[in-house]
């Protein structure tokens, strides 16, 4: 869960951001100072996120290979944010995955595809992605600053609940405010 100062739609995708330029995604606890750091950092504008053509270069590194899993060979274009859920046919929503992975998440986000127990085992460059683009989606909504609380009723339906988090605002939640309802 993130610290108090998280407060806003806005603090949680920059702290999920945080985690993974700082490395704090290992769960590395002595990592958490600089993630802080980082997360004040972008919150008042001294640093930004990455633009969509650093991530296009770190993807085309590797053309070939599934962004989730790694596995080589024919790849298919997925939607991170799915169609389903509002997810424009945008390069900043998609990303190049086998048939096998694509088929596996399915219309699920991407933290509900694998869990929130495996919330910090996501590639990089897919995770950055779909962390930008959801602020791109909560700002088109006027909800960049909606404070946690405020969105919980959004939630995909019983997952906070199943996932033993009653009443606490996870990763779930954004992702469910875009879910059908």
């Amino acid at each position: 869960m993130p610290p108090p100062a998280v407060k806003t739609v806005r603090d949680l995708l920059y702290w999920q951001y945080a985690a993974i330029m700082t490395g704090a995604a290992t769960g590395d606890k002595r990592q958490f100072p600089l993630r802080m750091s980082f997360l004040g950092k972008l919150k008042s504008g001294e640093i930004v996120w990455s633009t969509s053509v650093s991530e296009w270069l770190l993807e085309m590194e590797k053309p070939h290979v599934c962004i989730y899993c790694g596995q080589e060979g024919a790849l298919t274009t997925e939607h991170i944010l799915p169609r389903s859920r509002g997810g424009e046919n945008v390069p900043d929503n998609v990303v190049r995955v086998c048939k096998s992975c694509n088929s596996s998440k399915g219309a699920k986000g991407l933290y509900e595809w694998k869990g929130l127990e495996h919330k910090n085992e996501h590639s990089r460059i897919a995770e950055g992605k779909y962390l930008k683009y959801l602020y791109t989606m909560f700002e088109r909504n006027n909800k960049q600053d909606a404070k946690l609380d405020d969105l919980c009723p959004c939630c995909l339906e019983g997952k906070c609940d199943e996932e033993g988090h009653a009443h606490k605002f996870t990763l779930y939640c954004l992702e469910g405010y875009f879910a059908p309802k």
